[in-house]
């Protein structure tokens, strides 16, 4: 059985993050609003961002790249 965790979760979803360094509430912001428009659900989008807001900027940078195609 393969237990690979693949990333991003969602790669087909894309987010253009540059411009945003340093500001950890705008990449959160469009990291949900793209999972919003991609139709994923509340649920899942409320697990991102409590992923999200779990750590510090490097952790709202990682999560992001875990869950969307960050450009």
């Amino acid at each position: 059985m393969n237990t690979t965790i693949k990333y991003p979760k969602y790669p087909e979803i894309e987010v253009q993050l540059s411009g945003e360094d340093g500001n950890a509430m705008a990449i959160m912001a469009r990291v949900s609003a793209a999972l919003r428009r991609a139709g994923v659900s509340r649920e899942e989008r409320d697990a991102y961002y409590s992923e999200s807001t779990s750590g510090d900027y490097d952790n709202v940078l990682a999560t992001a790249m875990r869950w969307v195609t960050v450009d």
